[in-house]
């Protein structure tokens, strides 16, 4: 919410990843309760945009994004998902009871990347991009799309990428 004398467009989003990052940090990994005593402090914080987890990635994650999706007051609670199917039907079926959940979907889109990652053509990331985009909005409202390796990437990829898939979704 915009202070007084603010604009909405002087305001500032705070995406937080520190319980999906986090897990990637040797040393570093929380237990179930740890990570929703983490979330409970970053929705009281006002954070934003909390970035839960990685669900398909195993059930522990799964179950820890939804009981925080599930425990959430304020915050988006997002769930990070790959250009899959099963990743998106499994971060939406996560963050489904969240008061405001998001989808994350993430593509390579270098030609490094997109060539040995993903053996596609640029043609075919946008068009995978544009297909896992609906089908998360046809389980949930808030998706956000992503570039990986963005600055290696050529930018007419990503603006092919971006564009269609701001697009609304299919009828439901």
């Amino acid at each position: 919410m915009a202070t007084a004398g603010k604009s909405e467009k002087d305001r500032v989003i705070i995406f937080d990843t520190t319980l999906r990052d986090g897990e990637q940090c040797p040393g570093a990994t929380m237990t179930f309760e740890e990570k929703l005593e983490v979330a409970e402090l970053l929705d009281d914080m006002g954070v934003d945009v909390i970035e839960a987890g990685f669900p398909i990635t195993s059930e522990g994650d799964f179950q820890a994004v939804s009981e925080i999706a599930r425990r959430s007051k304020n915050s988006v609670i997002a769930g990070l998902s790959r250009a899959h199917p099963a990743d998106i039907d499994r971060c939406a079926e996560a963050v489904k009871f969240a008061r405001r959940g998001r989808v994350h979907t993430v593509i390579a889109t270098s030609p490094l990347h997109m060539r040995v990652k993903l053996n596609k053509t640029p043609e075919e990331v946008i068009e995978t991009s544009v297909a896992m985009v609906a089908r998360a909005r046809n389980q949930i409202d808030d998706v956000e799309w992503s570039a990986e390796d963005a600055p290696a990437a050529r930018w007419t990829i990503c603006a092919g990428s971006s564009k269609p898939s701001s697009r609304p979704a299919p009828p439901r």
